[in-house]
């Protein structure tokens, strides 16, 4: 359940950020589930941004389902959403709570590998301070 699957990554998120990690700062995030888990933790992780592989926008099938980007919305810094063009599970709005890549693939995002690497390194390249030695 969310509540237990919060308070679990709040723990972890917290032990790295007061040891092997103290002074960085730190991007959450998941893929599906985790996902979710990431932008509804990203506050209480004082979170610098989220990265959302294969947000679950609505259960497969299910579109009278409530969709799930208020929780994109509620994470409160930079989100970055990577999708399978083909992904059951729905794609969120271009012009929704978070940055969006499109990549090759579906919910796995096997596919598209190579182009959410890249996404994945310019994003962090725009929304983290370069780290200093």
């Amino acid at each position: 359940r969310a509540p237990t699957l919060d308070a679990g990554w709040e723990d972890v998120v917290a032990a790295l950020a007061d040891g092997p990690l103290a002074g960085l700062p730190v991007v959450v995030g998941g893929r599906s589930s985790g996902a979710r888990v990431a932008c509804r933790t990203a506050a209480a992780c004082d979170a610098a941004a989220v990265l959302c592989l294969a947000f679950p926008v609505r259960p497969p099938g299910r579109p009278d389902a409530p969709d799930r980007l208020a929780e994109l919305a509620a994470a409160g810094v930079p989100v970055l959403v990577v999708q399978g063009a083909a992904d059951p599970f729905g794609v969120p709005p271009v012009d929704g709570p978070a940055e969006l890549v499109v990549v090759d693939g579906d919910h796995s995002l096997r596919r598209g590998l190579p182009a959410t690497a890249a996404a994945v390194r310019a994003w962090l390249d725009r929304v983290l301070p370069p780290v200093s030695d």
